[in-house]
């Protein structure tokens, strides 16, 4: 495991007015060039868990399906519960790690980590539905509860001008794991005599290794990038720097959405969201229309894995230079292009398939981690967690608002009508969404430390 910069450390003193030295930084390098240590840790655990994790999902759609018999609204609901029920425990898990400072963050993401682990184990002992979906919702409480204290890290870690790059880097590893998980699955499902419990009792123990990486190799208190030393471009600094007035240490809700830039991307992340289909959704859906045998239903995820690891780096890097707010609405049109794909009647086979999961990861790389770095711009440190949190929990609960309602209009009229519907109802968020963030105002640049000496 490379850690870059471990060793490195700021000047003890500096001059009046002059540049301070950043943590993991030499004296004049530009920035950018390389990436902390933090970053690169909280990838590889990010790594390891998504292996996990989406060894669970990849299967999880099918086994409910097929195994169970669950129709698609009952499913809508359950997959709602899996997807949405982290809402609340993005704003907790938020707040807690601001309290408790710099070493709060760290100490949340340990839970949220543990929380998920545990529950891998317990799906070997529940057969019912209910008990079903009361584990899938401990396990993404788990999720919501060490998403924003992570991101926060990463923020803090990550000099202001690479954000978009830092956030790439870490969802391209993230991402790396939900490559490898759906591919584990499929031996699993083809080698073992009980495929299923084979994929439980493997995930929990991939799990735990990632637990392990968090505990030993992040630092307890990451170093915070100097934002004045950071030579922002042009478009990163009138669209996306953070406002100069204070929220202080725990302010509410109510006090991060008074601030306009996170009341309009928390709008537009909410109106987005609620025409969002899930991944399971996404695939039942491609599944259906080409009557994939059900052993080969865990390899569709490994499309959508493959172009988001592909492009998230680069998009990241994109991000920082023409504006990470403008990136974020083109990722939700190459998902506008992959519903379109679903309703043609004639597209279908091999080609279909490539088509649809290629703009599915195409979204992933333009949206995931670009949000989390246009967020991070808008809060200042001390309550980046709170900050972070807001924004996800307003687009977490609209996605499971979308989706238990496309579950509904899927069992009342057919999955050809729910697609429709979403289709005009994402071209329609996307337009009000431009319009939103067009009429955003510049917010003042970031001011040098020179400057703010004088």
């Amino acid at each position: 495991m490379y850690l870059a910069d471990r060793g490195s450390a700021p000047s003890a003193s500096a001059a009046p007015g002059s540049r301070r030295a950043v943590p993991g930084r030499r004296p004049g390098r530009r920035a950018g060039s390389a990436l902390p240590s933090t970053v690169l840790v909280l990838g590889t655990v990010s790594l390891i868990t998504d292996i996990s994790s989406e060894m669970v999902t990849a299967v999880l759609p099918l086994y409910l399906v097929a195994e169970l018999g669950l129709s698609p609204l009952g499913f809508g609901v359950l997959d709602g519960v899996y997807n949405g029920v982290s809402a609340l425990a993005r704003l907790v898990g938020g707040r807690l790690s601001d309290r408790g400072g710099g070493s709060g963050h760290k100490a949340v993401a340990v839970v949220g980590y543990g929380l998920s682990a545990l529950c891998k184990p317990l799906l070997l002992m529940v057969h019912s539905l209910p008990l079903i979906g009361a584990v899938l919702a401990v396990d993404r409480t788990g999720k919501g509860l060490r998403t924003a204290p992570r991101d926060a890290m990463i923020s803090l870690a990550a000099e202001p001008g690479a954000r978009g790059r830092a956030f790439g880097v870490h969802r391209a590893m993230d991402t790396a794991g939900a490559l490898c998980g759906p591919l584990v699955a499929f031996v699993l499902l083809r080698a073992a005599a009980d495929g299923y419990d084979a994929v439980f009792t493997v995930s929990f123990c991939v799990a735990v290794v990632g637990v392990v990486v968090l505990l030993l190799f992040v630092p307890r208190r990451a170093a915070t990038a100097t934002e004045g030393t950071v030579a922002a471009g042009p478009a990163v600094v009138a669209e996306d720097a953070a406002e100069s007035a204070p929220a202080g240490p725990r302010a509410p809700v109510r006090a991060l959405l008074g601030r306009p830039e996170v009341r309009r991307l928390t709008g537009c992340a909410v109106l987005l969201g609620l025409t969002t289909l899930s991944d399971s959704f996404l695939y039942l859906t491609l599944q259906r229309r080409l009557d994939l045998p059900g052993t080969w239903f865990p390899l569709l995820p490994l499309g959508t894995a493959a172009v988001f690891l592909l492009l998230a780096v680069p998009l990241g890097a994109i991000a920082d230079r023409i504006g990470r707010r403008r990136l974020f609405l083109a990722g939700h049109l190459a998902l506008l292009c992959a519903y379109g794909l679903l309703l043609v009647p004639s597209a279908g086979g091999a080609a279909l398939v490539c088509a649809v999961l290629a703009l599915h990861g195409s979204f992933y790389a333009a949206t995931d981690g670009v949000l989390a770095a246009a967020t991070a711009d808008a809060v200042p440190e001390d309550v980046r967690g709170s900050g972070l949190a807001v924004v996800q929990t307003g687009q977490t609960a609209a996605r499971f608002v979308c989706s238990i309602a496309f579950g509904a209009v899927w069992t009342a009229w057919g999955d050809h009508t729910a697609v429709l519907a979403a289709t005009v109802g994402l071209a329609l968020a996307a337009a009000v969404s431009a319009r939103l963030l067009r009429r955003a105002g510049t917010p003042p640049p970031l001011a040098s430390p020179s400057e703010q000496a004088s």
